[in-house]
């Protein structure tokens, strides 16, 4: 039933911008982010809220959408589809809860090729700007 709550918390986030202070209220202290371009684990909330702050500044425009939803216990998959710069990406948020609804572990996976190639380009550069 975490998985329910932090779901309801998640989209409140992603629908209020996905601000860094309102991701940082969701996550555990030692969340891991699993990104589809940096092949090692990003470990603690400091790291995975800057990437999911990136997400949702480049993901999440105005096409953005998630078409469904499957939960099990703590753990939800979410299918998602958006357009960037003309390319059709669509991918998956691997998510799993703690027993309070705060995010543990978030993996996200994009396909096709071409799709993985313009987050790596436009995440690079939304991590450079918010380093900046």
């Amino acid at each position: 039933m975490s998985a329910a709550l932090g779901l309801k918390k998640w989209h409140e986030v992603i629908d209020g911008g996905s601000q860094p202070d309102a991701l940082s209220a969701i996550m555990q202290e030692d969340a891991v982010f699993h990104s589809p371009v940096v092949n090692t684990p990003q470990k603690g909330r400091p790291i995975v809220v800057a990437y999911l702050s990136a997400a949702g500044a480049t993901l999440g425009n105005d096409s953005f959408q998630y078409l469904r939803e499957i939960v099990d216990g703590n753990n939800a998959v979410l299918e998602f589809q958006t357009e960037m710069e003309g390319i059709q990406v669509n991918g998956i948020d691997m998510i799993t809860f703690d027993d309070e609804g705060l995010i543990t572990d978030f993996k996200v996976m994009v396909r096709p090729l071409k799709a993985v190639n313009k987050v790596w380009e436009m995440m690079a550069a939304q991590l450079e700007r918010a380093k900046g």
